[in-house]
This record gives C-alpha cells, sequence and structure tokens, in this order.
C-alpha cells in the first residue's frame, strides 16, 4: 500500500466520458476497479446505497489518513461526495471507507459502459488516479 494518502475526490464532465479523480499527497501505486451488483462499506459489509443502473467498485490503494491516523480526506457528505448534478453517465459516488491502507468509493453509473483508469504524476510531488466512464459504447 502507499504512503501517500488521498486528499481529495472530484469530478469532471468531457464530451466522450465523466471522469472521477483522486488526489494523493504523493505517489499513487495502483488501484482496483470493477462492476459489481453491490458495493459494500470496508470492513463491516454493510451496503452502499447507490442510485443507477450499474455500480463500480472501486479501490484505491492509498489511506484517507495520515501516519499519525489523521484523516486526510473527510467528506461532507458520504453519500453524496462529488455534486454530479448534470452528468450523462454518473449517477452518484459515495463513500465505502478506508480500511486497512486502502480507500474504496461506490459509483453509480447509468448502465454498464466501457471504462479506463490510470495514473497521472504531479502536479507537485503528489499525483492523481483517474477514472473515465464513456458515454456510450
Amino acid at each position: 500500500m502507499s504512503a501517500a494518502p488521498l486528499t481529495d475526490i472530484r469530478s469532471g464532465r468531457h464530451d466522450c466520458y465523466d471522469r472521477l479523480i483522486f488526489d494523493l499527497a504523493g505517489s499513487a501505486i495502483g488501484y482496483r476497479v470493477g462492476y459489481v451488483d453491490e458495493v459494500v462499506m470496508d470492513a463491516s459489509g454493510t451496503p452502499v446505497p447507490l442510485r443507477g443502473g450499474a455500480f463500480l467498485h472501486i479501490v484505491v490503494l492509498a489511506p484517507a489518513n495520515d501516519t499519525t491516523g489523521n484523516s486526510t480526506y473527510r467528506p461532507s457528505n458520504r453519500g453524496e461526495l462529488v455534486d454530479l448534478t448534470g452528468y450523462r453517465t454518473f449517477r452518484q459516488a459515495a463513500w465505502a471507507g478506508s480500511f486497512e491502507g486502502q480507500t474504496t468509493v461506490g459509483l453509480g453509473v447509468r448502465t454498464r459502459l466501457p471504462f479506463r483508469i490510470f495514473i497521472l504524476e504531479g502536479p507537485g510531488s503528489g499525483s492523481r488516479v483517474v477514472l473515465d466512464v464513456a458515454h456510450f459504447w
């Protein structure tokens, strides 16, 4: 796992896809993402309610706290991490926990559509894990 903590989650709209960005205070080392029938909370297994016709389970291999246990990312609304009003594909991004050095988010989307995920270095010594979900097949 990475010692570089999550500092923010942002979103953006583009002509062909919707984008979710995970900002880290250091180098990102990995992620896991895939469509699931249901997203559940880390550790407890409690279902995370999400709007949409399909659900992406996103795990960024980075904690949401620093080495002393202080939160580095604290969403004001765990059920609505970003405002997705007017997005073509995204319906809802919800917190599913940060446990044992990894952070999990559930993303409700319109339907199962192609996606890509990648890491971008910067700005500065930080990095970003970027998830794009297409508007169409």
